[in-house]
């Protein structure tokens, strides 16, 4: 029986272009939703983001039901999760982005600007880098080293080390990817990295965390 993949649509994701790489990778089951009820039933979970870390966190919590699903299919349930570009950032305890705001709290830390050491390098972070793994990227081999396209200004900042599944430098190490358990999310673009971008979201399908 097809896998349902629930994308989470609370109107801050590039869904179309997500949804056709996730299609691209092999997901015949891509569910674009914000019902509660499919997602609690959902074998795996994406959550895009795109613009500000507070209007992406007020979007979620618009939605009555949703975190909560969210909440009781991936912590509870272990369903496997992917978190893109900003959705990587909801994952942690709050952004500072517009004032704080609450996130998901998933992975604790903090989301905050890129401060480069170099006054030469600009914000946002914008094209294509590096991603070295960690020395233990607790992904589960869902990560590989590469070169994947990000565009943002602000940083996720995990209060654990172990969390960190991988970095990029700009100006200064970055969080290119967190993990933890079931939950992985990445600050760069997967639907944007061509055949880099692909090959993760393949192996997002198959994996079992």
């Amino acid at each position: 029986m097809a896998e349902v993949l629930a994308l989470i649509d609370y109107g801050a994701g590039n869904l179309h272009s997500v949804a056709n790489a996730l299609k691209a990778a092999g997901a015949t089951g891509v569910a674009v939703t914000a019902d509660p009820d499919v997602v609690r039933a959902a074998d795996r979970i994406v959550l895009p983001g795109v613009g500000s870390f507070r209007a992406c966190a007020e979007g979620l919590r618009a939605i009555p039901g949703l975190v909560a699903a969210m909440e009781e299919r991936v912590q509870v349930g272990g369903a496997p999760f992917l978190g893109i570009c900003v959705g990587m950032q909801l994952l942690a305890s709050r952004g500072v982005e517009h004032g704080i705001t609450a996130g998901l709290d998933w992975i604790a830390g903090e989301v905050r600007l890129i401060e480069p050491t170099d006054p030469a390098i600009k914000v946002p972070h914008m094209g294509w880098n590096d991603v070295a793994l960690a020395t233990h990227p607790g992904d589960g081999g869902l990560l590989e080293p590469g070169e994947a396209y990000f565009l943002h200004s602000y940083q996720f900042l995990p209060e654990d080390g172990a969390a960190v599944a991988a970095m990029t430098d700009h100006g200064g190490g970055i969080v290119a990817a967190v993990a933890q358990d079931n939950v992985v999310g990445v600050q760069f673009h997967p639907e944007k990295s061509q055949a880099y971008g692909l090959a993760l979201l393949e192996r997002f399908l198959e994996w079992r965390p």
